[in-house]
């Protein structure tokens, strides 16, 4: 099998990353991989799609410090490859992070040479036209009222205001754009003269999303990983992990200092989990972080959804072992129909 991964920047990716360690795991299972950045994709005049990759030099590595540090060397291998060679093309750069401030075309780009790719016959994960119609958190808008918390999104202070009364004077307040829990806010009923300020901090980047507060939320959100639709499970042990908040604040997201937990997973989460699978089907989601709280999806990650090593390290299962397992039956069905396959429908199979 060759896959690609294309990520935000080779030079910053991490031992501890879902990335590194679905790389590795394929590399030790005997598959060809590549790293592939944003502005590395040619669209030549032969119609076929290249790329300037970077991939490992050996065959086995013991260790993802060592996997990482070999592709990140003077030893990796570099090659200007035929993308549309390739059998898989995971898109895995993070939109919220480096693509963020001054490359925002970086994401576009991945998404765009993805749609090519795909005519093509490569298999591209997530499908990349429903990661361009998910790029910011109004997706989650999309999903049944059922599971998710009751939801304002407005740039107009008189709103926010209505809408924190209504919920009885405590919300959230937080960026539409973004991830790692940058600009969250917790207003409660006594802050509401702080409003005006902390709505102009957030709409300074776009829209406000104003969430009614979920107490369950100061106990932290659980993590848990989909494929294919149904929650990521090895060995009879399912990938999650929850996330706790550090001393007062409300963000349990780890790059706001949350800290990891062994996660235990409710017959509630589960019930979430099957509520939004046919719409991660429809719109061929194959490997997504589902972060909920309680009984509501507080937020759907389907842009390089990380924490798989935390799922491992608390169910002591390798969970990039069946993640790539499917990725080779997609890879044999493409072989079986000559490449002749729907996308969205073969990201879910």
């Amino acid at each position: 099998m060759k896959l690609g991964f294309v990520i935000n920047n080779i030079k910053t990716e991490e031992i501890g990353y879902t990335t590194t360690r679905l790389a590795m795991t394929a590399t030790n299972m005997g598959h060809e991989i590549w790293y592939i950045a944003p502005g590395d994709f040619t669209y030549a005049h032969d119609d076929k799609l290249y790329a300037e990759a970077v991939g490992p030099s050996k065959a086995a590595y013991k260790t993802n410090k060592a996997f990482i540090a070999d592709v990140q060397s003077v030893k990796a291998r570099k090659e200007r490859i035929c993308a549309s060679d390739l059998d898989i093309i995971m898109l895995r750069n993070d939109p919220a992070g480096e693509e963020g401030g001054g490359r925002s075309w970086a994401n576009s780009a991945a998404i765009q040479f993805g749609r090519v790719a795909v005519t093509h016959g490569v298999i591209v994960l997530n499908d990349p036209s429903s990661l361009g119609r998910a790029m910011n958190k109004m997706y989650l808008q999309l999903f049944p009222e059922e599971v998710r918390p009751k939801t304002l999104i407005t740039r107009n202070k008189s709103e926010i205001r209505s809408f924190a009364k209504e919920m009885g004077g405590t919300i959230v307040l937080k960026p539409l754009q973004g991830s790692g829990g940058q600009g969250v806010f917790l207003l409660h009923k006594s802050d509401i003269s702080n409003l005006n300020q902390m709505v102009e901090a957030i709409s300074r980047d776009g829209y406000v999303i104003a969430q009614e507060y979920l107490p369950a939320a100061a106990e932290g959100d659980t993590r848990l990983f989909m494929m294919n639709g149904y929650p990521l499970r090895h060995k009879g042990k399912l990938a999650a992990f929850r996330r706790v908040n550090s001393g007062g604040d409300i963000r349990s997201n780890l790059h706001a200092g949350g800290k990891k937990m062994h996660a235990e997973i409710t017959p509630e989460m589960l019930h979430v989990a099957e509520v939004v699978r046919p719409k991660l089907v429809q719109d061929g989601m194959f490997l997504i972080g589902l972060d909920i709280v309680g009984d509501k999806l507080m937020e759907i990650n389907v842009f390089s959804p990380g924490g798989l090593g935390s799922a491992q390290t608390f169910e002591n299962v390798n969970f990039s072992i069946p993640v790539i397992e499917a990725l080779e039956r997609k890879v044999e069905y493409m072989k079986f129909y000559r490449r002749n396959f729907d996308n969205l429908e073969m990201a879910t199979l």
